[in-house]
């Protein structure tokens, strides 16, 4: 008795190898043997709220992990609209309008983490740009049972205020544990002062080994930023740009970037100055990755994203449903 009263009062935020082994049999019984949490309560003498704060920490710790086998098939007219138009494979997130804009990013991240563990596989060698969207994303990516995964960083994020090691190096690590992956880190700055300065160490052979390593992804994992936001992306928010230069790319009718590269709405990015400084891959070079995986959440970057299909550097796409709307909305015309 004494001992039932004991798993009663275990504290449900507690992690200790007690509530590892009641949770693990607790899920074991209801999600494999299919036996009702009334039967599980009885077996284990506890109460039926005990048994449901068990399956809940087990999900938590990891102990069991939730998948849904996701499809390339468009599954409403919107997803089949933007598919037809851009020749991308979409999957649209459904929110209430009043839902906030961090419970949107929240939604919108944990659904293409899960579809991103399904896209990695054996030998995946996967290219990151870091952000705000795949800083969150990072937080939500389960374990997979892969082997010869690579992570590679896609843009540099040093500035004058900070090396950007710990940022990026926080995403990177995240996913690394969860697929045992090697980790090779992108050491320049996000833009460079000068563009002959880049030009002089894109031939450096420490340089050259990251850039190597770019040309082989397989995959790419990037979001897409927007000069104007309701959450801030990284790179206008963080002092990467000046006020007089985000003055300038505003005349210049560019919206956001992707992987650090600015755009137009239209696509069009070569003639903009400032690419010349940029240390992500271009659109002709994230052409090149055979599977591009981007991630939006927010309306506030529909511009951003219609640049990116207008630029064809997207092939799979998660977002919520209030960008779709308003990306085919401007993208009708």
């Amino acid at each position: 008795m004494a001992n039932n009263q004991q798993r009663q009062e275990l504290d449900p935020n507690e992690y200790s190898t007690e509530r590892d082994e009641l949770a693990r049999s607790a899920a074991l019984a209801y999600y494999v043997q299919g036996q009702t949490m009334e039967a599980i309560r009885r077996r284990m003498g506890v109460s039926r709220s005990t048994v449901s704060r068990l399956l809940s920490y087990a999900r938590k710790r990891g102990i069991v992990t939730i998948s849904v086998q996701t499809s390339n098939k468009p599954h409403t007219r919107l997803e089949r609209q933007i598919q037809e138009r851009f020749g991308v494979n979409v999957d649209i997130v459904e929110l209430s309008p009043d839902t906030t804009q961090n419970r949107v990013l929240e939604t919108v991240t944990k659904t293409a983490a899960q579809i991103l563990g399904q896209m990695v596989n054996d030998g995946e060698i996967v290219g990151i740009a870091w952000g705000n969207t795949t800083t969150e994303m990072a937080a939500h990516i389960k374990k997979k049972d892969v082997d010869g995964v690579t992570l590679v960083q896609l843009n540099g994020a040093a500035s004058t205020d900070t090396s950007g090691i710990a940022h990026v190096g926080g995403i990177l690590a995240q996913m690394a544990y969860q697929w045992k992956a090697n980790i090779v880190q992108f050491p320049v700055p996000t833009f460079f002062d000068n563009p002959a300065t880049k030009e002089a160490l894109w031939r450096e052979g420490a340089v050259r080994r990251v850039l190597k390593w770019q040309e082989k992804c397989t995959l790419a994992v990037f979001s897409v930023g927007a000069l104007r936001a309701e959450i801030p992306s990284h790179v206008y928010a963080a002092g990467y740009l000046t006020h007089s230069e985000l003055n300038k790319l505003a005349l210049d009718k560019v919206v956001g970037d992707v992987c650090t590269v600015l755009i137009r709405p239209d696509g069009s990015w070569s003639d903009i100055s400032l690419n010349k400084r940029a240390t992500g891959p271009n659109p002709e070079q994230l052409r090149r990755i055979p599977r591009r995986f981007c991630v939006v959440a927010g309306k506030a970057k529909a511009q951003s994203l219609l640049g990116a299909l207008n630029a064809g550097v997207v092939t799979d796409l998660v977002c919520d449903k209030a960008v779709a709307e308003k990306v085919w909305a401007l993208a009708k015309p």
